[in-house]
């Protein structure tokens, strides 16, 4: 299983779509393995969730995020775990594989228009 995580200064990013990087981490025996930074395409709808899945990402951790964006990572197959409140991105999958991390399981921001007030 592939794990990515927005990451933005080496932290979780507070919005998937700003991040970045991503931190991507293969997961074997319950445990990280190989990771590495992946710098992603340009922000536009769509192209986040379908990038993830070429890259073989099965979840996402993840600070703020769109009901969009949820949508269609779900479609992509992708699992949510949203408004994470973990700097560090690493230890926000050693929680998330300890079953550990409380999450959204779905958006965490409601637009992104000029009265955008979430608190990523």
């Amino acid at each position: 299983m592939k794990v990515a995580v927005p990451v933005e200064n080496g932290k979780v990013c507070g919005h998937f779509g700003h991040a970045p990087q991503f931190a991507i981490a293969e997961i074997v025996d319950n445990k990280i393995g190989s990771s590495s930074l992946e710098t992603p395409p340009p922000h536009e709808p769509g192209v986040l969730p379908k990038w993830l899945q070429e890259l073989g990402v099965e979840a996402l951790i993840c600070g703020g995020i769109g009901a969009r964006a949820v949508d269609m990572l779900n479609a992509a197959g992708i699992k949510v775990i949203a408004g994470v409140q973990i700097d560090d991105p690493a230890r926000a999958i050693e929680e998330f594989l300890a079953g550990n991390l409380a999450g959204a399981q779905g958006p965490t921001c409601q637009g992104h228009g000029p009265d955008h007030t979430c608190s990523h």
